[in-house]
C-alpha cells in the first residue's frame, strides 16, 4: 500500500486530511501515529473548520519540514531550499485541484462552526476530501523520492 493510499484509509477511518497525511508518513518522520495526530489535528477544515488551507496542504507541509526541513534560525539556505519545497507542492496541488483553499475546494463560504460533521456516506459522498488527501500524500511521497 502506497501512503497515499494510507492516507486516504486514515481519512475514511475518521482522521481529519492533516491527521491522515501526517499519520501516513510516520515511517519518514519518526513520530509514532499518536503524536503526528496530535501534532496535525488543529489543521483540518483548513485549519480548525475556518476553511482557510487545505487540512491535507498542512499536512504535506508538515510532513516536509520534518523530512526536509532546517532547525539552524541562521541557515538561510536551508530556509530558501524549504520555501521553494513549499512552493512547488503548492503549486502541483493547486494544479490538480485548482486551489490550496478548503472553502475553494469544498464550494463552501468561510469559517465554519467549530463541530466536525458526522462521517457518513452522504458526508464522504458529497466531499472530495479523501481525494484531496491522496493527491497531497502522493505529491509529497513524489517530492521526497519515495
Amino acid at each position: 500500500m502506497t501512503r497515499a493510499e494510507k492516507a486516504r484509509q486514515l481519512f475514511e477511518q475518521g482522521y481529519s486530511c492533516s491527521q491522515a497525511v501526517a499519520v501516513a508518513f510516520c515511517d519518514v518522520t519518526g513520530l509514532d501515529a499518536a503524536l503526528a495526530a496530535k501534532m496535525a489535528s488543529s489543521f483540518g477544515g483548513g485549519m480548525g473548520r475556518l476553511r482557510e488551507v487545505c487540512g491535507a496542504v498542512s499536512g504535506m507541509f508538515l510532513v516536509l519540514g520534518l523530512a526536509q526541513g532546517y532547525s539552524d534560525a541562521d541557515d538561510r539556505a536551508g530556509k530558501t531550499a524549504q520555501y521553494a519545497a513549499v512552493q512547488q507542492l503548492a503549486a502541483a496541488f493547486r494544479q490538480r485541484n485548482g486551489s490550496i483553499i478548503c472553502r475553494d475546494l469544498l464550494g463552501l463560504p468561510g469559517a465554519q462552526p467549530p463541530a466536525p460533521e458526522a462521517r457518513t456516506a452522504a458526508y464522504y459522498k458529497k466531499r472530495p476530501c479523501a481525494d484531496l488527501v491522496y493527491d497531497a500524500a502522493e505529491l509529497l511521497e513524489q517530492q521526497l523520492g519515495l
